[in-house]
C-alpha cells in the first residue's frame, strides 16, 4: 500500500517534470535496476563506472537525489571528493615533487661568486645568475649561499682613535645674565 501511493505521488509529480529531468531519472532509475540485477546479496557491488555515473549525474542534474535508491546521497558526494583527491595525487606523483636538483656547477657557481664578492647578497647573485643564463630562484640562490663571518664592529673608543684628526668640539657657554650666548670657544682635538 505504501510503496504504491509512493509510486502515485512519483507519477503525478513526473507530470510538472521537464523531459529531459524524466529521461535522466529513467537512466538513473534503469542503472540502479541494472545493479540490483548483478548482485543478489544484501549489499550491492557498485563498479568504478556505477560511481562515475552517480557523480556526473549529481553534477548535470539538479535533482538527482531523488532517483537515487541504493546508495545515501552523501555517499555519492564521498566518491566525488575521493575522485578529486585520486586526480591530485596521481598530479603530484606524475611529476617531481619539490624543489628541482641543482647541479654541482651552479652550486660551486654561487659559491665562487660570494666568496669573490662578500658584499653582494642572493638578489644580486641570482642577478648575475640570470644574466648567464641559470634560471634558478632566489631562495636556491641564498640556500647555497656562503654564510661569511661579520667583522665585529667598532668600539666608540676605536671609533674616536680612528678619527681624532677630523674631529673639532665646540661648546656654547650661556650665562644667565645675558640674553645672548657667551663667547663661542672652539678647540680642535688633534695629535
Amino acid at each position: 500500500m505504501l510503496i504504491s501511493l509512493k509510486t502515485l505521488l512519483a507519477t503525478l509529480s513526473s507530470i510538472f517534470c521537464s523531459r529531459a529531468a524524466l529521461q535522466l531519472e529513467h537512466v538513473a532509475l534503469r542503472h540502479q535496476i541494472g545493479i540490483l540485477e548483478r548482485s543478489a546479496r544484501k549489499r550491492p557491488k557498485l563498479t568504478p563506472a556505477d560511481r562515475l555515473l552517480w557523480v556526473a549525474l549529481s553534477r548535470i542534474w539538479r535533482d538527482w537525489r531523488s532517483a537515487l535508491a541504493i546508495v545515501k546521497p552523501e555517499t555519492v558526494v564521498a566518491w566525488h571528493r575521493a575522485g578529486f583527491r585520486l586526480f591530485w595525487t596521481w598530479k603530484v606523483r606524475r611529476g617531481q615533487p619539490g624543489r628541482p636538483v641543482i647541479s654541482r656547477e651552479v652550486r660551486d657557481l654561487i659559491r665562487r661568486m660570494c666568496r669573490e664578492n662578500p658584499s653582494w647578497g642572493a638578489p644580486r647573485v641570482h642577478g648575475e645568475l640570470l644574466k648567464l643564463g641559470i634560471d634558478i630562484g632566489e631562495t636556491s640562490v641564498s640556500k647555497y649561499m656562503m654564510r661569511g663571518r661579520k667583522p665585529p664592529s667598532q668600539t666608540w673608543r676605536t671609533f674616536l682613535e680612528n678619527h681624532v684628526a677630523q674631529l673639532v668640539s665646540i661648546d656654547f657657554f650661556h650665562s644667565a645674565h645675558h640674553p645672548f650666548p657667551g663667547p663661542l670657544r672652539v678647540s680642535g682635538i688633534g695629535p
